[in-house]
């Protein structure tokens, strides 16, 4: 199947992301999405709803647990000196896949802009909580699963959140 033909829908009421193919789900994963919930303001800590499409696609080929700074690789693999050396960062592993929305004055433009929000679907930490809000707006996956997800998209596809 050609990476033109899915669709990726998440549902924030049940914490899972959709892949589409024709409009069947043919794969579901475990997320968690803003722990404020879904909006779209700027600095709310909420996700973004409404329509999007994936704008860039971070880190192909990179080990899994690649820590992400500013969308950059840092050299570093997430692991547990990591994690006590920064208890509170949020962190971004594996894969970034940045969106923007397509809906002006909803999700596109001023303080509404997913894209400049730097909303993505990236990896987790292996002990980050999946199926529950917990995120800062972004939707995190386990990163096994980002890898799969990143393997079958391309820019352009159709997000639904």
């Amino acid at each position: 199947m050609n990476s033109d033909d899915y669709t990726i829908r998440v549902d924030l009421a049940r914490q899972v992301l959709q892949l589409k193919a024709d409009g069947q789900v043919i794969k579901e994963y475990s997320v968690s999405t803003g722990k404020n919930g879904p909006g779209e303001k700027l600095g709310s800590g909420c996700t973004p709803r409404g329509r999007h499409s994936i704008a860039e696609m971070i880190g192909a080929g990179c080990e899994p647990g690649t820590v992400f700074v500013g969308r950059q690789p840092t050299g570093e693999i997430y692991g547990a000196r990591l994690r006590q050396q920064y208890p509170d960062r949020d962190w971004i592993l594996t894969r970034i896949i940045w969106l923007q929305g397509q809906e002006p004055g909803v999700n596109k433009g001023g303080e509404v802009d997913t894209y400049n929000r730097y909303i993505y679907i990236h990896g987790a930490p292996d002990d980050a909580k999946l199926g529950e809000p917990a995120s800062a707006g972004c939707v995190r996956m386990s990163n096994a699963d980002v890898i799969e997800l990143f393997n079958l998209v391309s820019t352009g596809c159709e997000v639904q959140l």
